[in-house]
């Protein structure tokens, strides 16, 4: 039984582990394909009212990307290009 147990275990984390690396995968052709505007669209606003692009310095725009990377659960790609959108307002 305690076999079993393990071979169902094993099979499990070999499924979970698979569909993660494949989402993985499709979510950064996917960010890939967008514009730093489209994901500060897609993520900043479902949240929160976002300040214009103009509000801030170059610097605190780096800032507030690595704050919201950690907070919206951004990709560093997804990261980078809204930060670098945010930025070319300035």
């Amino acid at each position: 039984m305690k076999k079993i147990s393990t071979a169902i275990f094993g099979i499990g984390l070999f499924i979970v582990l698979a569909a993660m690396l494949s989402n993985g995968c499709t979510a950064s052709a996917a960010v890939a394909e967008k514009s730093g505007s489209q994901l500060w669209g897609e993520n900043c606003l479902r949240c929160h009212n976002s300040p214009s692009p103009g509000s801030f310095s170059d610097a605190q725009w780096e800032v507030v990307g690595m704050h919201m990377e950690s907070r919206a659960n951004l990709t560093s790609d997804e990261t980078a290009k809204i930060v670098e959108f945010l930025k070319s307002a300035n």
